[in-house]
């Protein structure tokens, strides 16, 4: 069978050095500095959407922006839109309605969900987001949710900003093309701290995604890497 195609996808997430996205209460989950900031700015500016998880952007408060006039005058450059499209995936439909991203209104809002949440949450979210998209029974199918957003809303290039289950099930998917990390000089510890990928993961070193490190970049106390998935 062919496949379908589908965006080029890249992460990006700032980590500790012991390899925390977040605190274990995810109390503090935005630590990098200002250049960390810019960097995320600057590849949202590079992309046609920006993906993230439902709990995520609830905690955070996040409304995957663009960055203000100066990363809009950018995308503007290469023929994007001025914001990029916004994806939430949830696949028990249970995002919350008061969510600050449900009350901007300067780029659509798309969800992914399975056939698992309550056809009350899919109502719900049909009213609060631009679409609605049911991408598999109870595991939401990565690659269908992928080619979809390729094939009806032209995405060409996809954002992941975590949180650490979605980015797990986009490695062990093969699905992930491209990682930019942040890594900065704190320590969070804690057993239950959320890492870069979490989830199921893969249960032996054969069957590990595999990457090769495409750049290095020290910034003050930060180094800025990228990461290429291996062929």
């Amino acid at each position: 069978m062919k496949r379908q195609p589908r965006p080029w996808v890249f992460l990006n997430l700032a980590l500790t050095a012991d390899g925390k996205i977040a605190t274990a209460s995810r109390a503090v989950h935005a630590f990098g500095s200002a250049h960390d900031q810019r960097q995320l700015y600057r590849l949202r500016a590079a992309a046609d959407a920006v993906m993230c998880g439902a709990r995520t952007v609830e905690i955070s408060g996040a409304t995957l922006g663009n960055g203000g006039e100066n990363f809009r005058r950018q995308r503007r450059k290469t023929g994007l839109a001025d914001s990029p499209l916004r994806v939430l995936v949830s696949g028990g439909g249970s995002l919350d309605p008061a969510a600050k991203i449900f009350t901007t209104h300067f780029a659509p809002v798309l969800v992914l969900t399975t056939r698992r949440a309550p056809a009350t949450a899919r109502r719900r979210l049909g009213e609060l987001a631009d679409e609605v998209k049911i991408c598999g029974a109870t595991e939401i199918d990565f690659a269908a949710a992928l080619a979809w957003l390729a094939r009806e809303w032209k995405v060409r290039r996809l954002l992941c900003e975590g949180g650490g289950e979605l980015n797990d099930a986009l490695f062990r998917a093969g699905l992930v093309d491209e990682i930019h990390l942040t890594f900065c000089p704190k320590i969070f510890g804690g057993r239950t701290a959320p890492t870069l990928a979490d989830g199921g993961g893969f249960p032996e070193l054969a069957g590990a995604a595999q990457f090769k490190l495409a750049s290095i970049r020290r910034q003050q106390d930060e180094l800025f890497t990228t990461y290429l998935r291996k062929p």
